[in-house]
């Protein structure tokens, strides 16, 4: 192999011409081309992951190397790079640009601008592949990452620093989820970040239009590599997401990061793996295949004032197929996540939507991230529900009931009703904790469905116009104080008049 050259860099200043600055780097040559992989001859000091550069401009990165060549991963498209190129290598780690610039901006995975406007003015780079903070550099997970999902917060609640798996087969609501969370970030202080990883471009383009009709756009950057783009970005492009949410983080900034989705980035990782002619696993999947996600998930946390006192919380999303979770890939994540939330086809069959499997989804956080008035009035909600499904299995054996189970079967009713919400409407935690209020009180129970329903669309409404410091003040304290509770009682006393339900007076 070739030593490392040292070239004088050409410099116009009389003054440099006394002391002339130099550049080292090793210069090797393009052995073979396959795919997107690249074989080169002439890199003695190169380290997997660090960031190379051939004669045209092109970037790569070093994906392995045996005693006599290295494998690079390239980015741009195998057209561009033939044999005989010469290849340059710094010695640096793969870095990509990052910066408040970026916010409201679509990126690809080297992080270049692919939305048309102007350049992107960054701040610093940042690497891509960065070591997760050890345990010292993090601090305790107890504040609440509001999602908007109603079942979310009130049972399956979700923690800033928090990685949370959502997990389901195709077209049961997964990236609804996701997405949902994103727009109920608006007014919170909490950037966000939608990574796009092998969907179609039709499905990117949806949500980036979603995202500027509501407005999330001012607070969301997507990074995109759909699956038209070359493999390689497919591969960076969840790390490329870290490095921009690890660059506000470190300035005290509350990040959300939904990765959609991981299986897709497990499949490419395996291709990858097969041109590199590494031997298949379990799967076909290649044996590092559990590291590469664990790394990726090891980052998010909330972390000490001395890394900036910020917090990432990442939502990764995972396919599965006809309900097996014990897949490989599937298994890994829910191993490595700090809880999963199910979706089941069934359930989004008969209408439930969101279609949460209350029986296969938990947040190992729990309630611990949970204002106090939700984990006062949600604690049972659970078990009532959970309830009311057997019951549910049990009416279809028997036609008869007792009063008391035919009163749980009508509460049961109500919970999902109140449970139930449309796609991209997420809820405010003060109006479900109107709803959940109302719920505990048992003001709802003499209510038909269809006057549950009409509950739901107007009384936080009508709260607004009777009580305009209501919400204020309810997040300011975040519990249910005494004079919180007379404002709501009286508010539903108002409210529930009109239907004559029992109670109201």
């Amino acid at each position: 192999m070739s030593d490392p050259t040292v070239l004088p860099t050409q410099t116009t200043d009389p003054a440099a011409k006394t002391s002339p600055s130099f550049e080292i780097r090793e210069v090797g040559t393009v052995k073979s081309v396959r795919e997107l992989i690249a074989r080169a001859v002439g890199l003695p000091s190169c380290m997997n992951g660090q960031m190379v550069e051939f004669a045209n401009g092109a970037r790569g990165m070093v994906m392995g190397f045996t005693e006599h060549e290295v494998q690079i991963l390239t980015f741009g498209g195998k057209g561009r790079i033939r044999a005989g190129d010469e290849i340059y290598n710094r010695g640096e780690e793969f870095r990509v640009p990052v910066g408040e610039a970026f916010v409201g901006r679509i990126v690809n995975a080297l992080c270049e601008p692919v939305d048309g406007r102007e350049p992107v003015d960054a701040a610093e780079t940042h690497m891509v592949f960065a070591e997760a903070p050890g345990v010292m550099e993090r601090i305790p997970v107890d504040q609440t990452m509001e999602t908007g999902t109603q079942i979310l917060d009130a049972v399956i609640p979700i923690a800033k620093g928090q990685r949370q798996l959502i997990i389901g087969d195709r077209m049961t609501g997964k990236t609804t989820l996701g997405l949902d969370a994103i727009l109920n970030q608006a007014g919170k202080n909490v950037l966000c970040l939608y990574c796009c990883t092998g969907k179609t471009y039709s499905s990117l383009m949806k949500v980036v239009r979603l995202f500027q009709a509501r407005g999330a756009m001012d607070y969301t950057t997507v990074v995109a590599a759909p699956a038209s783009t070359p493999v390689g970005e497919q591969y960076l492009s969840p790390y490329t997401a870290c490095a921009l949410g690890e660059y506000f983080t470190r300035r005290g900034r509350d990040v959300l990061l939904v990765f959609d989705d991981l299986t897709k980035h497990a499949w490419i990782y395996r291709q990858l793996s097969l041109l590199l002619d590494r031997a298949p696993g379990r799967e076909a999947y290649p044996g590092d295949i559990f590291y590469i996600h664990s790394q990726l998930l090891e980052r998010a946390g909330y972390f000490s004032k001395e890394l900036g006192g910020g917090s990432m919380t990442f939502l990764p999303i995972c396919d599965i197929l006809q309900g097996d979770v014990t897949g490989y890939v599937p298994s890994n994540l829910v191993s490595m996540t700090d809880g999963q939330i199910y979706l089941g086809t069934e359930l989004f069959n008969k209408g439930i939507r969101p279609a949460i499997d209350f029986g296969l989804s938990v947040s190992r956080i729990g309630s611990k991230a949970q204002w106090p008035a939700m984990k006062e009035l949600s604690g049972r909600l659970r078990l009532e529900y959970v309830q009311y499904q057997e019951l549910l299995q049990m009416t279809q054996l028997r036609t008869s009931l007792s009063s008391e189970a035919e009163a749980r079967l009508k509460r049961g009713e109500t919970i999902t009703a109140l449970l139930l919400q449309d796609k991209n409407q997420p809820v405010a935690m003060e109006e479900q904790i109107l709803h959940l209020y109302a719920l505990r009180k048992g003001l709802l129970d003499a209510l038909s469905l269809d006057q549950v329903k009409q509950f739901k669309r107007e009384f936080h409404k009508a709260m607004q116009e009777w009580f305009p410091e209501f919400d204020r003040d309810l997040r300011g304290v975040k519990q249910l104080t005494p004079e919180i509770r007379r404002v709501l009682d009286e508010g539903l006393r108002r409210y529930l008049h009109g239907f004559g339900a029992a109670g109201a007076s």
